[in-house]
């Protein structure tokens, strides 16, 4: 007799625990709970502790992530030149905290239909440019994107945060031949500055040699310019000496004594051979040569 109610009593206690296990449930940091009775919605449980009617009659449906998601898909289309490419997209979306309801109910794989989407919006503008306009603008075309997905996802209640265009990659042989054009145009700028190079190496030679010739010149005269004024000094102070001598006699007298200088200074120079006019006659006619050119020159 005691027995029975014994069984009763853990039947009924069985009976509260399992209805309590059924009543209480906890929701996660940045997780939404979906709750429905009798299949229809009911509430959203924000993260901490609730409960909820036992037996069945309140289901927790689904349990929503918050955090940031992310997909990431490949996308072949064609440029305005008729170059194929293969994009890698990366699409980072989150669910919308004010439309929870719509995220769950309205939309069934929202990856899936990001990913279709970016791929319609991608076909859409990258055929009206070149391939060398899609590596430059590739920044403008994930933004156009995420634009255009955000305005369509915004009425399923997500979010899309970033759209990022990770990866550009035109078929392989449209690749190579642009490795080689660049391969060519580099070989083509390095012969350019190579011959630029020399055509300034070859001008700085020439003008260095024209400065060299003018200022060889330049002291040929300034020598040639104080011999004469030393001449003409030494000529007025002779007269000043007043010595009976022209100035023809004093010249030839003046050169004559140059002459013997000049021979002296191939001497000390270490000169072995000079030819000079033989004769005592020599000094004599260098002098005659030298003031019939000064003549000539007047």
């Amino acid at each position: 007799m005691i027995f029975i109610p014994l069984v009763v009593l853990a039947i009924i206690l069985l009976i509260l625990i399992f209805s309590l296990s059924t009543i209480v449930f906890v929701v996660k940091q940045q997780t939404v709970a979906i709750v429905e009775r009798f299949g229809k919605y009911q509430f959203t449980a924000n993260p901490g502790f609730h409960l909820k009617l036992p037996w069945g009659i309140d289901r927790i449906a689904a349990r929503v992530q918050l955090r940031l998601l992310q997909t990431e898909m490949t996308v072949e289309t064609k440029t305005a030149d008729n170059v194929f490419v293969t994009m890698n997209i990366a699409t980072q979306y989150r669910v919308n905290e004010q439309s929870i309801k719509d995220a769950y109910y309205k939309l069934m794989n929202p990856g899936g239909q990001i990913k279709a989407y970016i791929e319609d919006a991608l076909r859409s503008a990258v055929p009206k440019l070149t391939l060398d306009d899609v590596f430059e603008k590739k920044d403008e075309i994930a933004l156009e994107v995420q634009k255009t997905v955000a305005e369509e996802m915004q009425t399923y209640g997500y979010i899309i945060v970033k759209t990022l265009i990770t990866k550009v990659e035109p078929d392989a042989e449209v690749k190579q031949s642009m490795n080689e054009i660049n391969a060519a145009q580099r070989k083509q700028d390095a012969s350019q500055m190579l011959a630029n190079a020399n055509k300034i190496q070859v001008v700085t030679a020439a003008e260095a040699e024209a400065e060299k010739d003018r200022l060889h010149g330049v002291g040929i005269a300034e020598q040639r310019k104080a011999i004469v004024d030393g001449l003409a000094q030494q000529i007025t102070e002779i007269k000043k000496l007043g010595v009976a001598l022209d100035e023809e006699q004093i010249m030839a007298i003046l050169l004559t004594n140059q002459y013997l200088d000049t021979l002296n200074q191939f001497a000390a120079g270490g000169n072995s051979t000079i030819f000079l006019p033989s004769g005592a006659e020599g000094a004599e006619s260098l002098r005659t040569q030298i003031l019939s050119a000064i003549k000539a020159g007047k």
